[in-house]
């Protein structure tokens, strides 16, 4: 094992700022901060820096959705036991959430060790962005786009629920693979942003919890933060997240996901370079 590393306050503040700016743009938080923390700080941030962080960001989204999310709960309460209820899309939509966050919740139970060691790679990084960049402009070029949030079915939850489960590997992006998931399904891109912000709460919420207690221990993974630094950097993304959430959803109203599609793939052919020069260690 070896020494510990602490992380200083500018490389918390540039991560969190990293975090708070990517989490829900298809281009993967994970993985960036992966690539920003080794390039400039010389080490990996760790995947319990993350986890924990997108609390911060997920807390954005419950803020933003918070009226979206009371009224789902409390049509799921009441569709437990009134079938009048049950028929509503309300109900089938909070049962989709529900039933979309077990792959990723399963797996990453499965596979924290791997999840925090092998797979943050940036050899894995540069090739899931690029290979999931290429997925996710096929899947805008071909996807009909014709369903709106009203004609979800089980199928889209538990689909993007598995392609959302791929995002615990740095690289492939939560965001990502659920937006791509659902154009290729053929759900328009308001919709497919939309439930992948509400089928990331219950994931991301218990994989920050879990990690909390892995945060502070030294380990063979990852730079150290203090209590302080994880509560700042929390906070810090959280806000900014707020902000990309509102960009986002405008965007994607008017504009397709090429701008994400050509950065992926730009971006995993730099970090191959910056690792075929060995500027930049795996």
């Amino acid at each position: 094992m070896r020494e510990w590393i602490s992380l200083s306050w500018l490389q918390a503040m540039v991560l969190a700022v990293v975090q708070g700016l990517t989490e829900f743009l298809p281009v993967s938080s994970s993985g960036h901060l992966s690539i920003v923390s080794k390039l400039f700080f010389g080490d990996d941030a760790g995947a319990s820096f993350t986890a924990v962080t997108q609390i911060g960001t997920e807390l954005a989204v419950v803020i933003y959705f918070a009226k979206d999310i009371v009224r789902l709960v409390a049509v799921w309460f009441r569709g437990l036991a009134d079938a009048e209820v049950r028929r509503t899309p309300d109900y089938r939509l909070a049962w989709y959430v529900i039933v979309g966050s077990l792959p990723i919740g399963v797996l990453g139970f499965l596979f924290q060790d791997y999840i925090r060691s092998t797979l943050r790679s940036l050899w894995i990084t540069g090739a899931t962005l690029i290979v999931f960049g290429v997925l996710m402009g096929l899947a805008e070029r071909f996807g009909r786009q014709l369903r709106g949030l009203d004609r979800l079915q089980l199928r889209d939850g538990v689909l993007m629920g598995l392609a959302q489960s791929l995002a615990l590997i740095p690289g492939v992006s939560r965001s990502g693979g659920t937006i791509t998931a659902g154009l290729a399904l053929g759900l328009d891109r308001p919709t497919a942003v939309r439930f992948s912000f509400l089928l990331a709460i219950p994931a991301v919420f218990a994989a920050g919890v879990s990690e909390v207690s892995h945060v502070f221990e030294p380990s063979a993974y990852g730079l150290q933060p203090t209590v302080a630094q994880m509560v700042v950097a929390t906070v810090v993304a959280g806000v900014i997240g707020y902000a990309v959430i509102a960009w986002l959803l405008r965007f994607v109203e008017r504009h397709s996901v090429y701008l994400f599609v050509w950065y992926r793939i730009a971006l995993g052919l730099v970090v191959f370079g910056l690792l075929g020069f060995g500027v930049m260690q795996p």
